[in-house]
């Protein structure tokens, strides 16, 4: 059985779009691969892989949203030079040293373009003077480490698009990401809300995932508040961590329920009346097509390959960046229009349920996995 190694910098028990990917992917990819996982310690894993999953614990140093590990070169290189393939997922420390080491080691690399780092890393700060430099920084090093990469797989033309004006001469390829329609779907809102102690006659505002700065979650808090003025039978549920001063914001605040990480997001989108995601910068959005998979409304910002799944007014409402007003006129309007909102919610999960599926989506990696194997490589992906 042919060898690869993942390398992440994000995963299980801390949830993002990253851990959620992988989440899906791993127990697709270890019955036809070897597969060996390097991550961040980030405590107990609850899921059980056939995968090897080493370990890296992390340093005692937040770097805005990030949690960087302490890196094992020996062990690294160790398992860099024993796989066939090497399959990057993020520009931590660990998706760092992996790319520059399999470099070394000549191993043919791999990575899934899941975020724009410099985008993500400005933004994860939260300390505005510091974004212009950190942006110039990243620009800097992502032309460089882009390049290293045999394939990049994308999720959108969009991202080839970009990819191509940043300069990313190598090979992309398109491989739209899935959702188990069968584990996020639709269920009765009303008994979803009362399974989790909600009143069923409550207007739910949810939003699910890792909470970090590039998420912009204050514009959300913001116009959550302007409605909750205005209506008493409205609550806001947020579901994720990651970051204690956003944590902070939504703690024992009036009309909010803050849950914290769940391992299974669906009985919360199930309960969401509208799901909002209010991102400054999305390369998919995994927890917005989770949300829609289960038949919620999104009002979601026009960011990544979002613009081009969410059909305004079709499947899904648009709002623009930092606008918390606009924002609060959407839900304000699906307070009250139920139809519409109901609307919403069939188109959403018809149109994952049509264009997004998992089946599809580990066939398309599986392949180009395949073409990169040394006993498979064509002479294109060679050069």
């Amino acid at each position: 059985m042919r060898k690869l190694l993942i390398a992440t910098d994000c995963f299980l028990p801390r949830w993002d779009g990253i851990s959620s990917f992988l989440n899906e992917l791993i127990p697709r990819l270890q019955n036809k691969y070897k597969v060996t996982v390097i991550a961040p310690d980030f405590g107990k894993l609850k899921t059980k892989y056939d995968a090897r999953i080493i370990k890296f614990k992390t340093l005692k140093l937040r770097l805005g949203d990030i949690y960087p590990s302490k890196i094992n070169f020996k062990k690294l290189s160790s398992e860099i030079k024993k796989t066939d393939v090497v399959f990057v997922q993020s520009f931590g420390f660990i998706g760092l040293f992996t790319t520059i080491l399999a470099k070394i080691h000549k191993k043919p690399l791999l990575r899934y373009h899941h975020t724009n780092e410099w985008e993500l890393f400005p933004n994860s700060t939260g300390v505005d003077f510091l974004k212009l430099p950190i942006n110039i920084g990243v620009r800097l090093l992502g032309k460089i480490l882009y390049n290293l990469f045999n394939v990049t797989m994308v999720s959108s033309a969009g991202n080839v698009e970009l990819l191509n004006a940043f300069g990313v001469k190598k090979q992309k390829r398109i491989v739209h990401l899935g959702i188990d329609t069968k584990l996020y779907s639709p269920e009765s809102k009303s008994v979803a809300k009362h399974a989790l102690g909600i009143d069923p006659r409550t207007f739910v505002v949810g939003y699910a995932g890792r909470l970090g700065h590039e998420k912009d979650l204050k514009t959300l808090y913001r116009a959550f508040v302007r409605l909750a003025k205005k209506h008493d039978d409205v609550i806001l549920l947020v579901v994720g961590g990651g970051n204690p001063e956003l944590e902070n914001l939504f703690t024992g605040k009036e009309n909010v329920n803050y849950i914290g990480p769940k391992d299974n997001l669906a009985p919360y989108y199930q309960a969401m009346d509208v799901y909002v995601l209010p991102s400054l910068t999305e390369t998919t959005s995994l927890t917005t097509m989770e949300a829609m998979s289960c038949g919620c409304a999104v009002v979601v910002t026009p960011v990544g390959f979002i613009k081009e799944y969410i059909n305004d007014g079709t499947n899904g409402l648009l709002f623009p960046k930092k606008n918390s007003y606009v924002l609060y006129s959407k839900l304000e309007y699906l307070k009250q229009n139920n139809e519409a909102k109901e609307t919403l919610g069939r188109n959403a999960r018809e149109t994952i349920v049509n264009e997004y599926s998992w089946k599809k989506t580990t066939k398309n990696i599986t392949q180009v996995i395949d073409e990169l194997m040394p006993f498979k490589k064509s002479r294109n992906l060679a050069k």
